[in-house]
């Protein structure tokens, strides 16, 4: 599987599925969630109404609307609350499960924004070794996703990811 970044709007990129780093709610908000919601068009909302919302860690998967994505996954990360209530297992899972979304729905290329990073304050450097960790585990079950792309909304987001990716020893490296 090929993991690579790239700076810009990931409601811009094409591919089979883009995640969402959305609230419990699943209907909006702000940030990459508000975002999304405005660039796919009301279906997604609509859709959403209809998903009873979603725990923290998990994900759920819903059409991608007038998105240039067939898929939208969304998946409420979990808000930072210092490092001791199981935060970086959950971001995990986030990961994860939607990993195994878009493996079952055969995805093969799969755009992730940077999860909690934003409102939610989960320390970026922490936040890029789990992502990477997780998506790297992952990869040896996979059998149609080919590609992650890990979207960065600005440089010092991106530069955290691709010191992750640079990286084999963990937080030897940063």
């Amino acid at each position: 599987m090929k993991i690579r970044t790239m700076l810009g709007d990931i409601t811009k990129v094409s591919c089979d599925a883009i995640v969402n780093a959305a609230n419990t709610s699943l209907l909006g908000g702000g940030g990459v969630d508000g975002a999304i919601h405005r660039a796919a068009g009301p279906g997604l909302l609509e859709e959403c109404r209809g998903l009873d919302g979603c725990r923290t860690g998990q994900a759920k998967i819903t059409q991608g609307y007038d998105l240039p994505a067939r898929y939208v996954i969304h998946t409420p990360g979990p808000i930072w609350r210092g490092g001791d209530d199981g935060e970086a297992g959950l971001l995990a899972d986030s990961y994860r499960n939607c990993l195994e979304l878009a493996e079952s729905h055969g995805c093969r290329a799969v755009a992730f924004p940077s999860i909690s990073t934003g409102v939610y304050h989960f320390p970026l450097e922490e936040a890029s070794r789990i992502a990477v960790g997780t998506i790297r585990d992952f990869a040896g079950r996979a059998v149609s996703v080919q590609e992650v792309i890990l979207v960065a909304f600005d440089a010092r987001t991106k530069g955290y990811y691709d010191r992750a990716l640079e990286c084999d020893q963990g937080p030897v490296c940063f």
